[in-house]
């Protein structure tokens, strides 16, 4: 009978612990269950925010410091009025423009017909940044405010849409000559040196350098040849900087005809150009980048 007994206490000593185990791992389960409950309600409330936020099709608004000016336009055109017009309509309504110039190649406006007369100084010019547009083209405004934040960052330099490159001509064998890229060469590369002014940004400094420090003969030949404006430009500001431009992607909408890219012999006229200037200036000041500034906002990878 004693025997019996104490195999009774030990058994009911047995369920006992069993039972205070129990309760001490349910009660360590419902305490790592409420845990699990806290945290993935914090994060569906974290998740429903952002869901909130990016969902909304229209762009949260953009706050610019009031200490800096906006920026001035400067559009090239040539008797096409009704394009004038549009562009006009267009970018006036872009946030922080603050005035444009309208350059006409006109006798009665200035004193030759001369593609140099887009760079010329302008005396009332408020604004350090210079959006250098044709009249044939257009950009959303959210591509040229994006364009104008860009450059901010890099006032000296030139930042625009339409990239534009060159090469060693490895057939003449010296290493002297160099051959103008046109977008597809760009394309094919990845790689730019310069972004033309029919669309970009710089500061109003350049004019000034255009119009009296630029070797005359630069003038002189664009003068003569109707062509490569853009690319001294370019020249110029890379001799002044050592550094490349910057290329920012963005929609370009072609309101107008064809231009004089589209005649026979361009990329020769241009190349032509190109190695004019090298020799002009005594080297080779462009500079070759893969840099391309892309607004984050607009795409769903990055």
């Amino acid at each position: 009978m004693r025997g019996s007994c104490c195999l009774k206490r030990r058994v009911e000593q047995r369920f006992r612990l069993l039972a205070i185990s129990t309760v001490k791992s349910a009660r360590i389960n419902h305490l790592l269950l409420f845990c699990c409950i806290a945290l993935t309600l914090i994060v569906l409330a974290t998740t429903a925010s952002t869901v909130i936020v990016s969902t909304n099709h229209a762009p949260p608004p953009r706050h610019f410091p009031l200490s800096r000016k906006g920026y001035s336009i400067v559009m090239n055109t040539w008797k096409r009025y009704d394009l004038l017009k549009q562009s006009l309509m267009h970018y006036s309504s872009c946030p922080r423009l603050e005035s444009v110039h309208i350059v006409k190649l006109k006798f009665d406006i200035n004193k030759e017909d001369s593609l140099n007369n887009r760079f010329k100084e302008i005396k009332d010019l408020d604004t350090d940044a210079v959006f250098s547009i044709d009249d044939d083209v257009i950009f959303p405004c959210s591509s040229v405010e994006f364009a104008f934040d860009v450059w901010q960052s890099a006032p000296d330099t030139m930042v625009g849409f339409v990239p534009r490159g060159h090469w060693v001509d490895s057939s003449e064998g010296n290493g002297d000559k160099f051959r103008y890229g046109g977008w597809w060469s760009v394309w094919w590369t990845g790689t730019y040196s310069m972004v033309l002014s029919k669309a970009a940004f710089f500061h109003k400094k350049y004019f000034s350098l255009y119009t009296k420090q630029m070797p005359a003969s630069i003038r002189e030949y664009v003068t003569k040849n109707r062509n490569c404006e853009d690319i001294a430009m370019s020249f110029l500001v890379a001799n002044a900087t050592d550094a490349p431009p910057i290329w920012v992607k963005g929609k370009i909408f072609e309101i107008g005809s064809t231009g004089i890219s589209s005649l026979g012999g361009h990329s020769e006229r241009r190349t032509e150009c190109v190695n004019r200037f090298t020799a002009v200036y005594g080297r080779m000041p462009l500079v070759s980048t893969s840099v391309k500034a892309v607004d984050s906002r607009n795409i769903w990878f990055w």
